[in-house]
């Protein structure tokens, strides 16, 4: 019998990092080394995702009302002559009252136009709730890449990525800092192993994969291996490694600041059903909206606590035989 964990394995902290930040840092790189790279800034304004680009290149950097539908209009005019186009956007706007152009000056055109998405899951300020049902949305967009980075480094890469990406984009971000808890290594289609495992599968995107690595080494701790799988690139989906997760570890948690209904764990719920079906477990945002609140105290309301993350570990290995 293998005894369960109760408290965190030791490791060194990780000082946290802005994902905003670096995200503006990488479009500025990008605009030195590429001279097709452009954005689309709203007004005036030097601010926010695309401010630090527009003040390196100008000339690269057209103006826009503020209104979501102007922005997405004038991104893809601009994306019409090859892009690629980057312009920030609220989340929540994405999915309401702009989703209309979205989808039909940028998606049905696929325009290379990349969509940097802030104020979603467990958004900090504002009243308006942050959005948990963009991914749904987006994914299912035809054409549609859809990226959730767990940190900065991997929203470096996944920045130069879409630059790259021949079709339109969702860089969905967050405005917390984020502990660094990879090496940056991304590609659109590919999940990543970040922790090796044969006893159960965690996948994740965004931050709770920081979560799912800390679980990891709780339960590695006490001789059971959790294998973690970063599936930042959402859209394209790698339903291969997820498989081969199901095939080879039986049982699958997953972790996401999305609902469930639509997220995520439904991508994987779908996938593993109809090719290898395998316990499926599904922790994130249940069906309603969630207000701002300071970092971690969503991850406890709405069931991405430590504790309930390991409970559900622990139930999925019991499940599986693995433990008593």
């Amino acid at each position: 019998m293998t005894a369960s964990p109760s408290s965190p394995a030791a490791r060194v902290p990780l000082r946290p990092e802005s994902l905003l930040a670096a995200c503006g840092a990488a479009l500025v790189d990008l605009g030195r080394e590429d001279p097709a790279i452009r954005v689309v800034a709203p007004g005036t304004s030097t601010g926010g995702l695309v401010g630090p680009f527009a003040e390196s290149f100008p000339d690269r950097a057209p103006r826009s009302g503020p209104d979501p539908a102007d922005l997405l209009a004038r991104a893809a005019q601009e994306a019409a002559g090859g892009g690629p186009v980057f312009v920030e956007l609220d989340a929540v706007d994405a999915v309401g009252e702009a989703y209309r152009s979205i989808r039909d000056a940028i998606a049905v055109r696929r325009a290379r136009v990349v969509v940097l998405a802030v104020h979603a899951g467990f958004s900090e300020g504002g009243t308006v709730p942050g959005a948990v049902e963009d991914l749904g949305v987006m994914r299912g967009l035809p054409g549609m890449a859809v990226v959730v980075p767990a940190d900065a480094p991997t929203t470096r890469s996944a920045v130069r990525a879409l630059a790259r990406w021949a079709g339109p984009a969702y860089l969905r971000l967050t405005r917390r800092d984020l502990p660094t808890v990879t090496d940056g290594t991304f590609a659109l289609g590919r999940a990543v192993e970040r922790h090796p495992g044969s006893d159960l599968t965690i996948v994740a995107a965004g931050g709770p994969v920081a979560r799912a690595l800390d679980t990891a080494r709780e339960f590695a701790a006490v001789g059971v291996s959790v294998r973690v799988l970063d599936f930042a690139s959402i859209k394209p989906f790698d339903e291969p490694a997820l498989l081969r997760a199901a095939r080879d570890t039986g049982a699958i948690l997953v972790l996401e600041e999305h609902s469930v209904l639509t997220g995520l764990g439904a991508l994987v719920a779908a996938a593993t059903s109809e090719n290898y079906p395998v316990p499926v477990r599904r922790l994130g945002i249940p069906d309603l909206f969630v207000a701002s609140e300071p970092p971690d105290a969503p991850l406890d309301r709405y069931g991405l606590s430590a504790e309930h993350v390991r409970d559900e570990t622990w139930e999925l290995l019991r499940i599986r035989g693995k433990v008593q």
